[in-house]
């Protein structure tokens, strides 16, 4: 791991923005990305993949990230759009929307993955880059916080799925739902196990 490239997000000369969604596993629920311009001048310790941290690390960094960020937006692609397009371009579809929406035009948009939404900006990928680039690592931990609080939100609207629990992804209770109540508006149908258990 190359650590010289983390002082791409910290520089006082652009606006660079990091970009990561969350949400592209589960069976259910949107994906929603985000995109974070980071302030040179007030630097977060503790940026890393959000997978990498507890949710209550997530939470407290989160806060940082929206009282220190230059800007930072969120959007998201519906469970309806990511059947008609597929997983990966509602990924994409929800970073380009989230880069669209930042109150300030970065002049660089950092990417995590090898693929990039078509924006007006200069784009670069980075593979893996939640891991290293301090702009892609908030990124990624806004859109799992807040990806995780919707989840808990729908929760109370479909309770008998255990989203509080597993947040959508495809753990063995979620199945056995599927099976028992059949998938809801905001499953994936798409998705084989979510196909596997829709009516006849």
């Amino acid at each position: 791991m190359n650590h010289n490239r983390a002082i791409l997000s910290y520089n006082d000369n652009i606006l660079i923005a990091g970009v990561d969604e969350a949400g592209r596993g589960p069976l259910a629920g949107p994906v929603i990305a985000a995109a974070v311009i980071l302030d040179p001048k007030r630097p977060i310790e503790g940026l890393a993949d959000s997978k990498a941290l507890s949710a209550k690390k997530r939470e407290a960094l989160f806060e940082l990230i929206r009282e220190r960020s230059v800007a930072f937006a969120v959007a998201r692609a519906s469970a309806t759009e990511i059947d008609e397009i597929n997983i990966l371009q509602a990924s994409l579809l929800a970073m380009q929307r989230a880069v669209l929406k930042l109150k300030r035009k970065p002049e660089l948009v950092l990417i995590d993955g090898n693929r990039a939404p078509y924006l007006p900006y200069t784009t670069k990928t980075l593979v893996r880059g939640d891991e290293f680039e301090p702009a892609i690592s908030a990124a990624s931990i806004v859109a799992k916080v807040l990806r995780d609080r919707l989840m808990l939100m729908l929760d109370k609207r479909y309770p008998e799925y255990g989203f509080r629990q597993h947040k959508g992804y495809p753990t063995v209770q979620h199945i056995e739902a599927l099976r028992c109540h059949g998938p809801s508006r905001i499953h994936r149908l798409s998705f084989a196990p979510v196909a596997k258990c829709r009516p006849l």
